[in-house]
């Protein structure tokens, strides 16, 4: 069982044998299958950023001990460009042209779920950061879990009774309205999970409206909420998509608070969409300001490196990385079968974004989620949630 990411980072120095010079031994290979380009590329930036960064602790401390050899630490990041096929494309060649041991990303959940298939297909670890879809870690059609693919974040149906137990418990909020697209996975996804636990935590949906891509029918969708006048607006739609949402809202007059889910995460949101997102609240995976030591010390290297601190995405993908390289050290082995027995095995975890938890069989950790306010142009701590 592995209790603390500095686990992740111990020093396995090769010193010289009397006489004879160090060689460097093979590296071992991560690919890295981000949204570099595309609608959501601040994510696909904050991931590289984090992965750069823990790549640089590692072979800084001597690299990853297996059998008797310190051996370096290798990332082949690759651009998905936040499309599904594309992603799936990338894994492709990442395992059979790169030979890489594991994959880490996609984040977003259509494109981790087009790279799923393929790393369950061809047999090699997948670690989704960001992914909170249920399908990424689990084959829809049999209900089997993936045996192959795991995740670092909570999932959807944990996300939607947080955010509905907050809307009900906290905020005494009665009534809702939700505005999502329904070509979208991720924001149909959450929405319908939303509408459904609001619904079982005695609310009531006033509105429930589909806004397309180009906002195509938000002007009509806006003024029925308008008249319905609700106590909270849910939005789940990446940050950029929200912005404009909000921003629109706002003019329409509507004062509902505005509720979002982690796909808001990107401090983006705020520049983007101002005064229009203030006061509202989001579920998220990680908050700087109720951190660990491990998370302290994490916070502290990214905004020396990057000259701002890390959000949930950066925090995620270091905790991936630190995930695989801790079962590889376990493994003791450069090999893709026996990193996924090991990764199987890791009961406990200590993460920067908290303490993960794996079930038998499960590529889904139990782990809490924050619950945070958009306030005088930062993101703030609200309160914790349990699974």
């Amino acid at each position: 069982m592995i209790r603390s990411a500095a686990g992740a980072l111990s020093v396995f120095l090769c010193l010289a044998l009397s006489g004879c010079g160090w060689i460097k031994p093979e590296a071992v290979k991560v690919g890295l299958n981000l949204e570099l380009t595309g609608d959501i590329q601040a994510v696909g930036t904050s991931a590289k950023n984090a992965a750069e960064l823990f790549l640089k602790q590692v072979n800084a401390a001597g690299g990853i001990k297996l059998e008797d050899a310190a051996v370096p630490l290798e990332f082949v990041i690759s651009d998905n460009g936040a499309n599904a096929s594309q992603a799936a494309a990338v894994a492709q060649n990442l395992v059979t042209r790169e030979n890489v041991v594991a994959l880490i990303g996609p984040n977003s959940s259509a494109c981790a779920i087009s790279a799923s298939g393929i790393a369950e297909s061809l047999k090699c670890v997948m670690m989704s950061p960001w992914s909170t879809d249920p399908a990424t870690t689990m084959d829809p059609a049999s209900g089997v879990p993936k045996r192959y693919v795991f995740r670092a974040c909570f999932t959807d149906p944990f996300q939607a009774r947080v955010l509905a137990g907050f809307a009900r418990r906290d905020l005494r909020a009665n009534t809702a309205a939700i505005i999502h697209d329904p070509a979208v996975r991720e924001s149909a996804g959450q929405a319908a999970l939303f509408r459904e636990t609001f619904l079982a935590a005695g609310g009531s949906v006033v509105a429930d409206e589909t806004v397309a891509a180009g906002n195509d029918g938000l002007d009509s969708a806006l003024a029925k909420i308008t008249a319905a006048a609700p106590d909270i607006l849910f939005l789940p739609a990446y940050y950029s998509d929200a912005a404009e949402i909000a921003r629109a809202a706002r003019a329409a007059g509507i004062t509902s608070t505005l509720l979002g889910s982690d796909a808001w995460t990107s401090p983006e949101i705020i520049r983007l969409a101002g005064s229009a997102v203030e006061g509202a609240y989001l579920s998220n995976h990680f908050s700087p300001q109720v951190a660990s030591v491990e998370a302290k010390n994490f916070i502290a290297d990214y905004t020396a490196a990057y000259g701002q601190p890390p959000d949930d995405v950066a925090a995620l993908t270091y905790d991936a990385c630190g995930l695989i390289v801790a079962a590889l050290k376990q493994a003791g082995r450069n090999d893709r079968e026996a990193l996924r027995e090991s990764l199987a095995k890791i009961s406990e975890y200590q993460g920067v974004t908290g303490t993960f938890r794996f079930e038998p069989g499960s590529g889904d950790p139990l782990k809490s989620a924050v619950i945070l306010q958009i306030r005088d142009g930062g993101f703030h701590w609200v309160t914790n949630a349990e699974p």
